[in-house]
Formats: C-alpha cells, sequence, structure tokens
C-alpha cells in the first residue's frame, strides 16, 4: 500500500480493484491507473484513462506495438491519420502498428477509456511523435517531429508538480449498472 493507493511489485498473478489501486494525475493528459508498480508488465500495458473535458490521453504518435482502446463511457475523439472520428460509449479502436493517432476530448466531451499496448523487446516502443493539424487543434501535436518524450511532453510536464501520483478521486468510474 502507498500513500495514493495499492501498488503491486510482485512476480506472479494479482487481484486490485481500480478504485482501490494507484492513480496518476496528469493535468492536461487526465487521470489514469495502471495497476502496475516499479515494475512494468513486461508483455503488455493497460491503463484507465479518465479524460474531463478539452484534455488528451496523450501527444499525436505512433509506434512498433500494436494498441486498443476501448470507450466504457462518454464521447471523446479519435484522431486517427490525420482525421477525426467522434467515439461513444463502448466503440473500440484497434490500432495496429505503425498507425498516428490520439485520443482528446473537447471542450463538451468527456470520457473513461481502457487501453492496452504491446511491450517487449522490438514490439512495443520506437514511439515516434509527429506534427498533424487536427491533433494541433486539441493542443495534442508536436511542432516538429521527434522520438524524444522529454521534447513532446516538456511543456506540459513542466507544469505539473514533480510527484502526479494520486488517489481515486470518487466519480472518476462509471457506476455499476
Amino acid at each position: 500500500m502507498s500513500t495514493h493507493g495499492l501498488v503491486v511489485d510482485g512476480d506472479g498473478w494479482f487481484v486490485v480493484n481500480a478504485r482501490e489501486s494507484r492513480w496518476k494525475d496528469e493535468g492536461p493528459l487526465g487521470a489514469y491507473c495502471t495497476f502496475e508498480g516499479k515494475r512494468r508488465f513486461p508483455h503488455f500495458g493497460i491503463n484507465i484513462s479518465v479524460l474531463e473535458p478539452g484534455q488528451r490521453m496523450g501527444m499525436y504518435h505512433r509506434e512498433k506495438g500494436q494498441e486498443a482502446f476501448l470507450v466504457l463511457s462518454g464521447e471523446c475523439t479519435l484522431i486517427v491519420e490525420g482525421e477525426e472520428r467522434q467515439l461513444r460509449q463502448w466503440d473500440f479502436f484497434y490500432c495496429s502498428p505503425g498507425t498516428e493517432h490520439i485520443i482528446v476530448t473537447s471542450e463538451t466531451q468527456s470520457a473513461t477509456v481502457v487501453a492496452v499496448g504491446a511491450r517487449g523487446r522490438g514490439v512495443g516502443g520506437d514511439v515516434v511523435y509527429t506534427a498533424c493539424k487536427a491533433a494541433a487543434r486539441y493542443g495534442a501535436s508536436v511542432a516538429r517531429e521527434t522520438t524524444d518524450a522529454a521534447v513532446a511532453y516538456g511543456k506540459v510536464w513542466a507544469e505539473l508538480p514533480r510527484s502526479r501520483f494520486a488517489k481515486y478521486r470518487r466519480g472518476w468510474l462509471p457506476k455499476i449498472d
């Protein structure tokens, strides 16, 4: 247990409720839960992202690994290969390796999204942040292509507190029927 929620750092299986797990509050990049501790899962990453109006899951990019996204609640905007597409509850987006994309919310949207992505040697990683006019309208594009996350997120990270870990906040996750 950390001061911000449950963290698992051992090998083997475990069960943890997202509301009890440790979260990160990334300001304009939303809040998310990875279920991970110091050690990342070796084969895939998984998180639940909560996007309030005007937030984004990251910066427009492409990578070697496949990813998949499921909208659990609300509405958001997918920018894929430079084009905007509206997503709503239960919409699923499969992102094949090399596909440029990002999920954002407009000033009138909010959403909860599950994201899963491949990891591992030669599979995930090699992220390239690319410039995109559609993503730039949401503040989710770099000015010039880069592979350096510190360059892509520099302005955002500079304005955030050093520790962004947070406890789950009531209302982040949808109620269960």
